[in-house]
């Protein structure tokens, strides 16, 4: 029987001899690599903390004091050591574990955390409430990324963590160096020449065994010079930046050595009150593919090979579309520049980054600057395209709001994974975005249904000069090409029909309302149906469709809540169509991680599933007006 077998909560991690750690940490990265290569996942992070959460387990009492991390996608090793290992091989399967903290997996998983830079204000909070209530033998340990520290919430967090010097909370800046790609930025240079620079207490050390050897003015000079620490210390580190905040701190640790980092935190937990703990690691440690990985060392790499690092060929994606289209544009329109939020290669900006160095920005994990550092960028005469996971829009929607669109400025916002994403849980489903935009006066919003669609959109959009768009796509594969087969407007007609149904297929939703249409026709139930291309604003020749047909279905990939379909009907509303409409969405809640194909089945979203849907609301309609035929005089007539 191996150790990892033996734990079934920390306590067993604490009762290991720290000569058998070594070989827990071996087992540990074995259990990584192996799991990750069957279901895919975030791998480098987690083999960069093996040793680092071993001795967070040893030295803190999880749940008492609880362990909080930022991003959640480094808490893999965690979930080995309090009672999930038997559990690990279904992680990010349905109904297996998730890929993330989970608080209905354990009791040890505080904060359901996947969104960068939020970990310090919880910890904060969490804090402030433990002294409040006398509970001062707690600790509260929040672990941060590098990365996640070019977010500027984590700095306003900082700045109220140090103004309370009683608060028993402990922040680990776990410093590799990266957040999917190398850390840009300030703060990652000043971070760089800190891991390159010999520690103070090295040095002192050295000036003590060196001076105390001269008579009378040895010790003297060093007893000064301690008395100088501060000082000494600007000139040997920069971990001065953390000091001026009045935060203690204690590093840089070689975060490899499960010794020294126990060790730090034995020193911190001492302190009580706030302290930085700076640990140095290498993400991928251990796994000699991972830490070759140029790109992103094994960042979230898809199902591999475990002896050649080879990963299953990935299908030509929405991504691939768009980063190849962003190529083509940026040799033609020299005022195209690209913005990415620290996701340069997942949002399939690297070619163009290639190919254009100096009009590609990369602001670190800051959505919020991102998107008013695009209408600066816009007022100078160029024409920004920000790409950002759709669900990190909801962080800048403030700034799109009054930043972008307040000031009409031609930014396009191009949001990948929309929609129902799937196997990274509740946090990453992209869900919002429609619902969100709908409410931004002056902005356009397109949803392409496909690759063809995605290309001609795109090139629409950066041809808008009075105001902000966006373009959004879902996550995975790329469905074939779907040609229209009539105009309706600036509508495409995708399937002619009779007066029955008229079928609004939002974006990827089409090749599901074609299927629908099949099927209903199947039942004598003709349907009409078109993609509107740009779903805000909506196009005015939807008017007139609705009007000649007897219902209305809007099928949309966004959340059933204030989308594309409450947008239909209140079009319907203001031109006084009374034509009844449904929409078929996502329902309004957080879903939980499944595959995309599994979710939208599960929520009612495939073709046979609408199909019985809108018969049965066919049916009711035809109830419905033979019990009060009144309704059958049209008001005009």
């Amino acid at each position: 029987m191996g150790i990892l077998e033996t734990i079934k909560d920390p306590l067993d991690v604490k009762r290991l001899e720290a000569g058998q750690l070594p070989a827990l940490a071996e087992e540990i990265r074995d259990v990584l690599v192996s799991t990750v290569a069957k279901t895919a996942g975030h791998l480098g992070p987690n083999l960069g903390v093996v040793e680092l959460t071993i001795a967070l387990h040893r030295v803190f009492d999880s749940p008492r004091d609880p362990i909080l991390f930022d991003t959640g996608h480094q808490s893999y090793v965690h979930k080995l050591l309090t009672g999930r290992a038997e559990r690990f091989g279904t992680l990010r399967q349905e109904g297996g574990l998730s890929g993330y903290p989970s608080r209905a997996e354990s009791e040890h998983d505080f904060i359901e955390n996947s969104h960068a830079s939020t970990v310090l204000s919880y910890a904060d909070g969490l804090a402030k409430a433990f002294v409040l209530g006398g509970e001062t033998d707690r600790t509260v340990v929040a672990l941060i990324g590098d990365g996640a520290l070019t977010g500027g919430m984590a700095w306003e967090a900082l700045n109220n963590i140090a103004g309370r010097k009683d608060l028993p909370l402990i922040i680990v800046v776990n410093d590799n160096g990266r957040s999917y790609s190398p850390t840009i930025g300030g703060l990652a240079s000043h971070l760089s020449s800190l891991r390159m620079t010999q520690g103070y207490e090295h040095v002192l050390e050295l000036v003590k065994n060196n001076l105390g050897r001269v008579p009378v003015v040895g010790t003297p000079l060093y007893d000064t010079l301690h008395g100088m620490k501060k000082g000494l210390k600007d000139i040997l580190t920069p971990q001065a930046m953390f000091e001026d905040l009045g935060l203690k701190y204690v590093g840089p640790i070689d975060g490899h050595d499960e010794g020294a980092v126990e060790a730090a935190l034995r020193r911190a937990r001492g302190f009580r009150g706030p302290v930085i703990v700076h640990v140095l690691t290498r993400k991928g440690n251990g796994y000699a593919h991972a830490e070759n990985h140029d790109e992103d060392c094994f960042h979230s790499p898809q199902p591999f090979d475990v002896e050649t690092g080879e990963e299953r060929p990935r299908p030509h994606s929405w991504t691939n579309v768009f980063g190849d289209e962003m190529v083509k544009i940026g040799a033609e329109r020299t005022d195209v520049v690209a913005i990415t939020a620290a996701m340069l290669h997942p949002t399939g900006l690297a070619a163009f980054a290639e190919a254009y160095p100096d009009r590609t920005y990369d602001v670190g994990i800051a959505e919020q600057h991102a998107l008013t550092s695009a209408a600066g960028l816009a007022f100078g005469g160029l024409h920004p395209v920000v790409a950002v996971y759709a669900t990190f829009l909801n962080r800048a929607f403030d700034q799109l709001l009054m930043d972008v669109a307040l000031h009409r400025q031609p930014v396009t916002v191009v949001l990948d994974r929309a929609g129902v994403t799937g196997d990274d849980g509740p946090s990453h489903n992209g869900m919002w975005d429609l619902s969100l935009l709908q409410v931004v006066p002056g902005l356009s919003v397109a949803a392409p249904r496909d690759g063809a669609r995605l290309r001609e959109l795109l090139a629409e959009a950066v041809r808008i000069e009075d105001g902000p768009t966006v373009v959004r796509f879902p996550k995975g594969a790329l469905p074939a090409d779907v040609d229209a087969v009539g105009k309706l407007g600036e509508m495409d007609v995708l399937r002619a029909g009779d007066a029955d149904v008229l079928l609004v297929a939002v974006g990827p939703m089409a090749e599901i309302c074609l299927e629908a249409a099949t099927l209903l026709d199947a039942q004598g139930i003709s349907a009409t149906v078109v993609d509107p291309r740009w779903v805000k604003p909506l196009d005015k020749a939807l008017v007139l469709a609705a009007s000649a047909h007897r219902l209305v279905a809007v099928v949309e990939d966004n959340g059933r809540v204030g989308g594309v379909g409450d947008a239909v009907a209140r079009l319907l509303r203001d031109a006084d169509v009374d034509v009844p409409v449904r929409t078929y969405g996502v329902p309004q809640r957080f879903l939980d991680h499944a595959k995309r194909a599994k979710i939208l089945s599960d929520v009612g979203l495939t073709g046979q599933d609408l199909a019985r849907q809108i018969t049965e609301a066919v049916a009711r309609r035809s109830q419905v007006m033979e019990s009060h035929p009144a309704r059958l005089v049209h008001p005009t007539d």
